[in-house]
């Protein structure tokens, strides 16, 4: 399939490329939202692009060729962008894109383990690195433990029995096996297969995706210069809820803290917030891209 940005001229007209300036891509995937700033910000903006993955980066780097010393890629967590801004010499930038969640090249690669269309090791990690898969979490945690992940992670409601048909059929190899497991104690729901929120909740939970967020979204907005924006692309509710969370707090001044001393600093808003409801993708786009249904956009400016 294809490489589709998601909501790509929405994210360009959000960072406002310019010459000379400089911009993260912390998830650049195969590179489109990367291409897209770099042509914008020419001839001598530049681009700094994370990702986990190393078959990403490989697309990344054929796509991002042409603008040469421009565009600095590395694999690595976009939690760890301070550390790579520091190598880099940078001390702000100017916009950073975050397209969260998975990827449709990582979901149309059967052996990663992403989906239960295929049957493939049980995977699931956006990095090699990762010594966690999804397989080393369903053969190793108890019932309560992966009853937890499916509630926390996929706000699956049959988590608990679904955990316990997982412990009663290990050991668990593959992702039809796992699928399987699940089709026998959950009937198929509205057209959605009853494992789907599973396989969302374990591969959010092998990544440590949500706490990834929440670690990145303060190094972002220091990372910042004064007038330089922070857009995020999510996938599921709680993604957003958390970038929602913090641009409506960031984006507040905070006038006697509750729980603080009476001294405590109080402090001023450090965000203004772009668009208050989140942007989504056109009719258009879905139908182009079906996965993009989900997408919500959410941009913050730094003051």
């Amino acid at each position: 399939m294809k490489h589709l940005p998601v909501l790509y001229q929405e994210i360009i007209h959000a960072l406002r490329p310019h010459a000379s300036g400089r911009y993260v891509d912390g998830t650049v995937g195969a590179g489109g939202h990367a291409r897209g700033i770099l042509e914008a910000c020419a001839p001598d903006g530049e681009l700094l692009g994370l990702d986990l993955d190393p078959q990403a980066l490989a697309l990344a780097r054929e796509t991002l060729a042409p603008f040469g010393a421009r565009a600095h890629l590395v694999q690595a967590s976009y939690t760890s962008l301070p550390e790579q801004m520091k190598r880099l010499g940078w001390e702000a930038v100017d916009g950073i894109v975050l397209d969260l969640g998975l990827s449709s090249m990582q979901l149309d690669t059967p052996e990663r383990g992403f989906s239960f269309q295929h049957d493939a090791p049980l995977d699931m990690r956006f990095s090699p690195l990762n010594p966690t898969s999804a397989a080393t979490l369903v053969n190793t945690l108890d019932e309560d433990e992966l009853a937890d992940i499916l509630y926390r992670y996929g706000e699956e409601s049959d988590g608990r029995r679904i955990a316990r048909a997982i412990v009663h059929a290990r050991p668990l190899q593959t992702t039809r096996q796992l699928a399987e497991a699940i089709e026998k104690v959950i009937p198929r729901r509205k057209g959605i297969h009853p494992a789907t929120r599973t396989f969302q909740a374990l591969r959010i939970a092998v990544n440590e995706e949500l706490a990834s967020v929440a670690e990145a979204l303060p190094k972002a907005v220091t990372a910042l210069r004064s007038g330089g924006r922070l857009a995020v692309i999510s996938f599921h509710s709680l993604e957003d809820r958390i970038v929602k969370d913090f641009f409506r707090e960031q984006s507040r001044d905070l006038v006697n803290p509750p729980y603080t001393p009476i001294y405590a600093e109080e402090r001023k808003a450090v965000l203004k917030e772009i668009n208050r409801k989140p942007i989504t993708p056109s009719d258009e786009e879905i139908e182009a891209n079906p996965r993009a249904r989900s997408a919500k956009l959410r941009i913050a400016e730094k003051l």
